[in-house]
């Protein structure tokens, strides 16, 4: 472990700690990652209980506090009630952070192989290194999208070293293949691509041309992407949040042969050059003792290839391994790990037998994480109060300014009715 720094943001007092974890669970595995964690406190909070954020993703850190206003937005909601524990989730951040410079010197089977251990469960041991080095029995947990299914895990294997759980869009389908869930989640993106047309008629044929246009190769990014059909539908991303589908409204707007749009585009669109592990490992978030074989595609609706303007949202696809300038260097480790028998996650009996407490915010109209679905694991969770609602998307925790926060916390300690 290096030794913890102390510094202050404004009013906040952030405690930086850096420890040296062993990558697997096997004793005679040597390899070691760094697991990084901020710990952020009020003025007056220092005897508050600690709650450990886990983000969404997979592959993303934790976000970074900042103020003016103090950022992220729910972060004052949390410091009222906890000291807030930001986590750099293994492979990301300033933890040992997965980039392009691993493939160097390195087969794609010994890659691959990595990256198997940079799931929930990894993330999992470290949260319980970080626990035990803060010499605390029990924490809570507020997990967003992936950091809800990590959670899941944490209550499967480790309940007793929870005291609180939130989730926010993170209710994982459990025992479903992955394709169920990518047939449930075109479904939704089905229905938001037609409301958005209801909504910007004319916005239906912009992207009927625009796909004409990738189709011909005659959209290129600044980055010398050549922006294939199933890349370009891949903006439906943008309609899971509350205000996305004004960028893509503003996308729309733009001429396409313009440097404007082409830099505009680069900038929307998701699984980009940033962060590999979100497009590389993103199917296996979904894999609960599955293989995965790029599920997204072999669910692919034959409406959606018979409409160009039905609009895809968190699925990935395999072409942009080819077509996408930052993916082609991740070619083999990808189809791999397609191929990978990955381990289940969750365990129905434990969760039923774990005791949580707590709330879950479930969005009703949610593209990425489905509503039926998260309904189907909140029935396992018993103690956990669900919050459903319509008036916020998947970024309801961040677009809120701290309101979802401060239900679930309500909901957690009996102040209000489901």
């Amino acid at each position: 472990m290096t030794n913890p720094t102390r510094t202050h943001l404004g009013d906040l007092a952030l405690e930086e700690l850096t420890l040296t974890l062993p990558l697997t669970t096997s004793e005679s595995d040597g390899r070691t990652i760094d697991v990084f964690a901020r710990i952020a406190t009020a003025p007056g909070g220092e005897d508050r209980p600690y709650l450990v954020f886990l983000q969404g993703g997979p592959g993303h850190e934790a976000p970074r506090p900042s103020l003016s206003p103090l950022s992220p937005s729910w972060l004052a909601e949390a410091l009222r009630h906890y000291r807030v524990v930001l986590l750099d989730q293994r492979g990301t951040g300033r933890s040992t952070a997965v980039s392009d410079s691993l493939l160097q010197g390195r087969s794609s089977d010994e890659v691959a192989e990595y990256l198997t251990h940079l799931r929930a469960d990894g993330i999992v041991r470290d949260c319980e290194a970080v626990r035990a080095h803060l010499g605390v029995d029990r924490w809570s947990v507020l997990g967003q999208s992936f950091g809800g299914f990590t959670t899941l895990h944490y209550l499967s294997t480790h309940a007793y070293s929870l005291d609180t759980v939130y989730f926010t869009g993170g209710l994982s389908a459990i025992d479903r293949p992955a394709e169920d869930v990518y047939t449930n989640c075109y479904s939704r993106m089905r229905h938001v691509s037609e409301s958005y047309y209801r909504r910007f008629p004319g916005h239906h044929g912009i992207i009927r041309e625009l796909v004409e246009r990738a189709r011909a190769g005659e959209i290129v990014l600044p980055t010398g992407e050549v922006v294939s059909e199933s890349r370009l539908r891949s903006l439906g991303h943008l309609l899971g949040s509350d205000d996305g589908w004004l960028s893509l409204h503003n996308l729309l707007e733009l001429d396409p042969g313009s440097n404007t749009f082409r830099h505009d585009l680069a900038e929307l669109l998701p699984f980009g050059a940033r962060n590999p592990l979100y497009y590389v490992l993103h199917e296996s978030s979904y894999a609960d003792g599955v293989v995965t074989d790029w599920a997204a595609e072999r669910a692919y609706p034959r409406d959606f290839t018979e409409d160009p303007t039905l609009l895809t949202g968190e699925h990935v696809f395999r072409d942009w391994l080819d077509t996408v300038p930052a993916l082609r260097p991740w070619k083999e480790v990808a189809l791999k790990l397609a191929g990978n028998p990955w381990p289940k996650l969750y365990d129905a009996a434990a969760l039923e037998l774990s005791g949580a407490t707590g709330a879950a915010a479930v969005y009703a109209n949610d593209v990425y994480v489905p509503l039926d679905f998260s309904l189907e694991t909140a029935a396992h969770l018993p103690g956990v109060r669900t919050f459903i609602t319509s008036a916020h998307e998947h970024n309801g925790l961040r677009a809120s300014n701290g309101e979802v926060l401060a239900h679930l916390i309500d909901l957690a300690q009996g102040r209000r009715v489901r």
